[in-house]
């Protein structure tokens, strides 16, 4: 979801709130339940439940943004999950939130410290979405972490009830300082997993790399970076291949996978280069503990070279490149140099059959030709 800001208001009503007060027990409480949260993503549900409860609101919703796009969430109740996904869906140009961030400021601020009472009374946010479903006056923080996330921590009840007074809002700056902390350490901690599943793959010897939403590269072993730039190429927004067919099918398995949320193992072909062999990508999806919005990591791309060999059998090329078992023993006999009509004779298929199996063979491959097959199962370059 993207962020658009407008001009903000020329007051921050709550910027001149007190200094935050002595926690009461309920608030000791909750600092202990934050930091096992950072280390146990499930408990942030359970700790949104006690943060609105402390706040005086019936929710409370936690999000992580990669600058203005919002990357997860996380909310007190799955009905008020159901909410959050309409509102992010329906109101793309998000003001609370824009300007929010905007202001970076250290504290918890009301709705408005953010608008004005008459984009309240006439912003279809507030009267068409908000309001009508029992909210709209919400306060809320946002804390920026190392890796360029921001952590926003926002609390939410009707209108009718008006802004968070600046007790309650003093209370939960006295929380503020151990919110921070925790995304801190959840998003060190993530960061170590990175580390360590490129680290263990490297004394594999498997070229590896982590990847986030869209394919961005998030932590990358030494074998994997020799690969750049002639095969993989590290772009801003997400990891690139070089071949551009190859390319296209690692767009699209990633494509897929934020649509869906659910996506097998799925292995992608680079054609040989020069001397270079074969490559074939295993994109590995990650699936995160319930809860856990700091999981940055959504793919394990693992890199394969194909060495020179005898052709492979029909089950190791089934494994290689996803293909139905009908697929790889056709592709194995192509590989061997059978052609598509007498290769049909050996399967006990039509050769039109054989020829529409081939297309999609080469489809999933990734190559238009017969020799590049060849070349692809063998580990040779094809000669043009």
């Amino acid at each position: 979801m993207t962020i658009h800001s407008r001009s903000l208001p020329s007051v921050i009503r709550s910027a001149s709130i007190e200094p935050a007060v002595a926690l009461s027990a309920e608030g000791a409480a909750l600092i202990d339940r934050i930091y096992e949260a950072a280390a146990v993503p499930e408990l942030w549900r359970e700790v949104l439940i006690e943060l609105a409860r402390f706040a005086g609101a019936p929710q409370a919703v936690m999000i992580v943004s990669t600058g203005t796009h919002f990357r997860d969430f996380v909310t007190s109740s799955p009905e008020f999950d159901a909410l959050v996904i309409d509102h992010f869906e329906r109101f793309p140009d998000n003001v609370r939130t824009g300007r929010l961030l905007e202001l970076r400021h250290p504290g918890f601020l009301n709705d408005l410290d953010v608008v004005t009472e008459e984009e309240i009374a006439t912003l279809p946010l507030y009267q068409d979405f908000l309001i009508p479903q029992g909210y709209g006056a919400g306060t809320a923080t946002a804390v920026l972490v190392p890796s360029g996330d921001s952590v926003i921590v926002h609390c939410e009840r009707a209108r009718a009830e008006g802004d968070f007074d600046p007790q309650t809002l003093a209370a939960l700056n006295g929380l503020r300082p151990h919110l921070a902390r925790a995304a801190l350490l959840s998003a060190r901690l993530e960061m170590e997993r990175v580390a360590t599943t490129t680290r263990t793959l490297e004394a594999l010897g498997l070229p590896a790399a982590v990847l986030g939403q869209g394919g961005r590269v998030i932590g990358a072993n030494p074998s994997l970076v020799a690969m750049m730039p002639h095969t993989l190429s590290d772009q801003p927004s997400r990891l690139a291949v070089v071949d551009p067919a190859a390319d296209r099918l690692l767009r699209e398995a990633v494509a897929r996978s934020d649509q869906s949320g659910a996506m097998p193992v799925r292995s992608i072909p680079i054609a040989a280069i020069g001397e270079r062999p074969p490559v074939i990508l295993h994109l590995v999806p990650i699936r995160g503990a319930a809860h856990d919005v700091f999981a940055s990591a959504r793919f394990v791309l693992i890199a394969t070279p194909v060495v020179a060999q005898e052709v492979p059998s029909a089950d190791v090329v089934q494994g290689l490149f996803d293909l139905t078992p009908a697929e790889a023993r056709l592709a194995a006999l192509i590989a061997a140099g059978d052609a598509p009509v007498p290769a049909a004779a050996k399967l006990g298929i039509t050769p039109n059959t054989a020829r529409s199996v081939l297309k999609r063979i080469f489809q999933k491959t990734g190559v238009s030709r017969q020799a590049e097959l060849v070349g692809l199962l063998a580990g040779r370059g094809v000669r043009e």
